[in-house]
């Protein structure tokens, strides 16, 4: 007799469903300290790039930050910046291809592929002992989405605010720091966070959840919250 249906197929993973496949190794080519922007062939701006300077054989935590709906990636990039020499933070800032993530326009593609990039480009030039993810609002739902799909590269995730998380496929068991506003009028907690959050721990994930008083921004106590946080990452 057969089946009433073929069997399950395990769907391909590839950049359709979220999946990077760049992972750190030995650099291959001399590292650059300071602000470093990083270019296509035709000089568009694909991402920003800030390196503390070498500490020794010391190698950097890898923190990749994602603007919000419509901003830039200077943006993304001064979500951290602040803390980035005293926590030895290696960030990149990706710019969307569009006004926001392809998640969020017409789901995983375009954007994963140039995270791909930039991280196999970064991992060529930079020793990095692991890799985090980190965004704001609509940055913040994509590095959750993105994050959780990675597991089995990205250990940890900092959302600032975010909307939700909408991962494909899932790997591994990333470390989540959340931060809300109770005020937020952009992503209201009620039904971002507060929701978000206790679906997370029902699903195994280690949150730390931070509210504030105040609305969608990023207090300073919060990004260094955020940062010491990033500290007890193994």
């Amino acid at each position: 007799m057969s089946e009433p249906a073929p069997p399950h197929r395990q769907p391909e993973e590839n950049p359709r469903h979220g999946r990077l496949t760049a992972r750190p190794g030995p650099p291959v080519g001399p590292s650059t300290a300071g602000l470093v922007p990083l270019t296509d062939a035709d000089g568009g701006l694909l991402a920003l790039l800030y390196a503390p300077a070498p500490a020794a054989d010391r190698p950097y935590r890898l923190v990749v930050l994602l603007h919000g709906a419509g901003g830039s990636a200077r943006q993304g990039l001064d979500l951290l910046l602040p803390v980035a020499d005293a926590h030895h933070l290696l960030l990149v800032a990706p710019q969307a291809s569009t006004s926001t993530w392809d998640l969020i326009v017409e789901g995983f593609g375009v954007d994963v592929r140039r995270i791909d990039a930039l991280l196999e480009s970064v991992f060529a030039g930079y020793p990095v002992r692991d890799v985090v993810l980190g965004g704001f609002s609509d940055g913040a739902s994509y590095a959750l989405s993105l994050g959780l799909t990675n597991g089995d590269l990205v250990s940890g995730v900092v959302a600032f605010s975010p909307g939700f998380a909408a991962p494909l496929v899932t790997h591994g068991r990333p470390r989540v720091f959340v931060s809300h506003g109770v005020d937020d009028r952009v992503l209201p907690v009620d039904v971002c966070s507060r929701r978000l959050v206790p679906r997370l721990h029902g699903l195994g994930y280690d949150v730390a959840y931070r509210e504030f008083p105040g609305g969608h921004e990023i207090p300073a106590e919060i990004r260094d919250a955020a940062a010491d946080w990033l500290e007890t990452l193994p």
